[in-house]
């Protein structure tokens, strides 16, 4: 019986199946990646905020529901809001970054490992700018700055838009 070459076989089998098992992360991973890329180019995704991080105090964990749908093109923002603010809007409720805008420039930049996305809404009042940072496996930091609050930035997750 030649045990080398027995050998040589059973080893090769076993390389080649280990190999395609270290692969499969590696692809499933880049599927999430495309998807994930697509529903960002599409401007059609909900932001599932989990924390919240005002400037002055430490993190927050959110018990409510809270998000921002980008709705291709609309937004609408409801999220908490902690922190400083240097004049309170009259007339408004809720105390929140809630608001509906359909006027709001939009720019998104591939990252090495994620992407970069800005939001400049022109018709949500106080709002100057959203800023999410967006990694390759869903998770998101969102930045609000505001005209007339101190910023806030929240940590959560990016979903697809389920449809109606």
């Amino acid at each position: 019986m030649n045990y080398t070459y027995l050998f040589k076989n059973v080893f090769v089998k076993t390389f080649l199946t280990l190999l395609t098992f270290a692969f499969i992360p590696v692809l499933h991973a880049q599927e999430k990646d495309s998807a994930l890329q697509k529903i960002i180019e599409s401007k059609r995704f909900v932001f599932r905020a989990q924390s919240a991080s005002p400037q002055r105090s430490g993190t927050k964990q959110l018990t409510s529901e809270y998000d921002v749908k980008l709705l291709g093109d609309s937004i609408i923002s409801y999220l908490p809001y902690f922190g400083r603010a240097y004049s309170a809007p009259m007339g408004t409720g809720g105390g929140g970054i809630q608001f509906t805008s359909s006027q709001f420039t939009y720019s998104n930049k591939k990252k090495n490992k994620g992407w970069d996305i800005t939001i400049t809404p022109k018709d949500a009042g106080d709002v100057r700018q959203l800023f999410f940072s967006i990694s390759n496996s869903g998770y998101a930091r969102l930045q609000v700055t505001s005209n007339n609050r101190e910023p806030i930035s929240f940590n959560g997750i990016i979903e697809s838009l389920k449809p109606l």
